[in-house]
């Protein structure tokens, strides 16, 4: 953007009393320059830019697609040094992109700052009867100005690739379990690794995550006085105090993501006149993107002269020694305390802003690997003294007394309201501890996939503060305020789709990698039922086989020896003499294309005769030979059909339906055993209509025992989702016979002994 030009527009170099009124034509040359001219410039750009990196990275990812995988074993496949040489080419190709990523990321974070700035100074000098900044808001929402949303994919894909390379390319490298996930932070807590994931949380939707927690996990809520002591009557509300230089260093290397980037803190509990213990805590973010953290407690009466420099927690140590505490301890304590007081003095920290939170955890007393807590009335507070003539704090303290001495809460009105900043939003923080499984329970996943949480990896509280009560002070901004001006709330069916979406997306990428590596990267992806993912994939599928099953050539007796459903271009034979042609094109590639990636998703059929087409196609490939498949690499033979995945739900009219049919053969039986005894009883010495009423009481039993066979047969058969008919004739036909042969017998016997009287008579 032109900003010298905005500038100019505004007047900015002339006086405040300058005497020329700004006019309608003014407003208007202004705001079509900003939004016409210097916004659509600056948007077209950046789309451009963006789809020339996605471009580069998917032509990137395509030809590590295609080197062969680590257990290929075949005459074309390149030797190890010319292997090495093109993963090192990939590689700088690589390094490359990512270089551009940044820079893209940076212009774009420049540019939304600026935009932000000029629509302020408009505001404040020419905006006696407009106000553009919440239209410039707006309009930056609408656009991928810095947003992470937009570069996530970018750098999952990039970062899956550096992976698979420098696997290859480096000797000795460790075989860990690899698991990408562009949302996670990793973090260290006491010498534990926990990857820790931040969400928002709409007011509406808050109530609701509570109870979902509260069924996994037990609140935990600690007391006022010290982090460690239980207490279930409130949460508690923690006040962390926020140091950085006058320029806003660390503010600048934390949104700029530089290395060895740190932020310093005061935190307690409570109010500060209940003489809490109180917290200095330093966290660093390396190189690999770990953070740790340095702490240790200091007394109120100490953090002025600690701050200072003329205090070096001489008591505290005393009182370790006396404590009988091992000198390893001890000398940590004093190394941190003293590295801690450097880095204040050496880099000119002073208190600049405070948070002020209530804070509610989750978590199993005792058992420490899901730690989840909900931060709600957030506010932000100036604690600086930039301006000398009016400071928000006195120089003289190292905190607002105004404040902590009148005991003030959220949401802090009587202070200046300039000077407070209150967050919207709860902010949700999930930490995972590491493990060698690192098995992500089911109920967290469905948590952070909802529609009840958005979103917002790398939060902080301390970037968020500066970046909304020092607006004028940094040049830099983070990239989730824009997200402030949007509905955060989402439809939950929309929510579902797309996070299944980016699920199977981030699993094909995965399983390329992982063929490329000869290993399994991350878990298998197993779309649900009502998943639009599994919805396209059966539909393809089976236009797929419809297609591979017409591609058959009977005249030529050649058949297309591709796997069902994956038909690469050129293949398809659809005539004699083209087919012999392409035919010969693909057996002279096709011994080194099943070792590429480009085999590395091979098709099956998902019908209930996949196993005999399976066969089949073994046997024609192997002369008739009977035996088993050999799957590609990263393809698994599925044990479990489709229509069977899931919690099985059956309605009640169905197990109803059975139960009536059940009952129905037993009132036959009953019927026909009473009519069975009753001829029997009245036979006397009629050996005829004895063995009739046998034949009945017979009959009787068989409907008894059907109708037995088929309750439990039929139930069965809903449980295991058989597709197979309920309909079985065998039972009413086998009735109806007896029934039959009775009648006639019984009419011919009757018809024999009426033709005796009649010759009588």
């Amino acid at each position: 953007m032109d900003y010298s030009k905005l500038k100019s527009i505004l007047r900015e170099d002339k006086p405040d009393d300058d005497d020329e009124p700004w006019t309608e034509e003014d407003e208007n040359r202004f705001c079509d320059e900003i939004f016409n001219t210097q916004l659509e410039k600056v948007a077209q750009f950046q789309e451009e830019k963006m789809q020339e990196l996605r471009q580069r990275v998917d032509a990137a990812f395509d030809k590590l697609r295609d080197l062969p995988p680590a257990d290929a074993e075949n005459k074309d496949k390149p030797t190890d040094e010319a292997l090495a040489q093109r993963l090192k080419d990939l590689e700088a190709e690589l390094d490359g992109i990512t270089n551009e990523v940044k820079e893209l990321q940076k212009y774009s974070n420049l540019n939304y700052t600026g935009f932000l700035k000029i629509v302020k100074k408009h505001d404040r000098k020419r905006g006696d009867r407009y106000k553009i900044r919440p239209i410039m808001q707006v309009s930056l929402s609408k656009r991928p100005f810095n947003s992470e949303q937009g570069y996530s994919p970018l750098l999952n894909k990039l970062s899956l690739m550096y992976f698979a390379i420098r696997q290859h390319l480096e000797e000795n490298a460790p075989a860990e379990p690899y698991h990408l996930d562009p949302e996670s932070q990793p973090e260290t807590h006491n010498g534990e690794k926990y990857t820790a994931y931040k969400f928002w949380v709409h007011p509406d939707n808050l109530l609701e995550v509570k109870t979902y927690i509260l069924r996994r996990l037990p609140a935990l809520v600690y007391s006022q006085q010290s982090a460690k002591e239980w207490d279930g009557d409130e949460d508690p509300t923690i006040t962390s105090l926020y140091f950085d230089s006058p320029n806003f260093q660390m503010y600048n290397q934390k949104v700029d993501r530089e290395t060895e980037a740190s932020s310093l803190r005061l935190r307690w509990y409570g109010q500060l006149s209940q003489k809490p213990d109180i917290v200095l805590e330093q966290k660093i973010i390396h190189d690999n993107g770990t953070s740790e953290e340095r702490k240790f407690p200091i007394k109120e009466k100490y953090i002025k002269p600690y701050l200072d420099g003329e205090y070096k927690m001489e008591k505290s140590i005393q009182k370790m020694e006396r404590q009988g505490q091992s000198t390893a301890d001890v000398e940590e304590f004093r190394s941190t305390a003293d590295a801690i007081q450097d880095y204040i003095r050496s880099n000119k920290l002073q208190p600049v802003i405070r948070a002020n939170y209530v804070r509610t955890a989750f978590q199993k007393p005792g058992d420490d690997r899901i730690r989840v807590s909900i931060d709600t009335d957030i506010a932000f507070i100036r604690e600086d003294t930039l301006d000398r003539d009016r400071p928000c704090r006195d120089p003289q303290n190292w905190h607002r007394t105004d404040i902590d001495d009148s005991n003030m809460t959220y949401p802090f009105k009587n202070i200046n309201q300039s000077e407070v900043s209150r967050f919207p939003y709860a902010v949700l923080e999930i930490k995972l501890k590491e493990d060698n499984n690192r098995k992500r329970p089911v109920w967290v996943t469905d948590l952070m996939a909802s529609h009840l949480v958005h979103p917002c990896p790398r939060f902080s509280k301390f970037m968020h503060g500066v970046a909304s009560l020092f607006e004028d002070y940094v040049n830099r901004l983070p990239f989730w305020l824009p997200d402030l001006d949007i509905d955060i709330r989402k439809d939950p069916q929309v929510a579902f789709e797309e996070e299944e979406a980016k699920r199977a997306h981030r699993a094909q990428n995965e399983q390329v990698v992982g063929s490329f590596l000869g290993t399994k990267l991350g878990n298998s992806f197993k779309p649900s039922r009502s998943s639009p993912v599994a919805k396209s994939y059966l539909a393809e599928r089976v236009a797929a086989e419809s297609s591979g099953a017409k591609a058959q050539t009977p005249a030529s007796g050649i058949t297309d020896r591709t796997p069902t459903g994956i038909t690469p271009a050129g293949d398809a034979l659809n005539g004699s003499s083209s087919s012999q042609q392409q035919s010969g094109q693909q057996q002279g590639r096709s011994d080194y294309g099943t070792m590429t990636l480009s085999s590395v998703f091979p098709g099956f059929s998902l019908s209930k005769y996949s196993k005999a087409m399976r066969l089949k196609r073994a046997q024609r490939e192997g002369g008739g030979r009977r035996g088993s498949v050999t799957l590609p690499p990263g393809v698994e033979e599925p044990t479990e059909w489709i229509k069977n995945s899931g919690p099985l739900q059956i309605e009640p009219k169905v197990w109803l339906a059975n139960e009536r049919t059940f009952l129905r053969w037993q009132h036959i039986c009953v019927l026909l055993g009473g009519l069975a005894i009753s001829l029997y009883t009245a036979a006397g010495r009629d050996t005829v209509a004895e063995w009739i009423a046998i034949g009945f009481i017979l009959t009787a039993t068989f409907a008894g025992g059907w109708g037995y066979f088929l309750l439990h047969s039929r139930r069965q058969m809903i449980i295991a989702r058989s597709g197979k008919d309920f309909d079985n004739f065998l039972g009413p036909l086998v009735v109806s016979i007896a029934l039959m042969v009775a009648l006639v017998l019984n009419f011919s016997f009757a018809y024999r002994d009426f033709l005796a009287r009649f010759r009588k008579v």
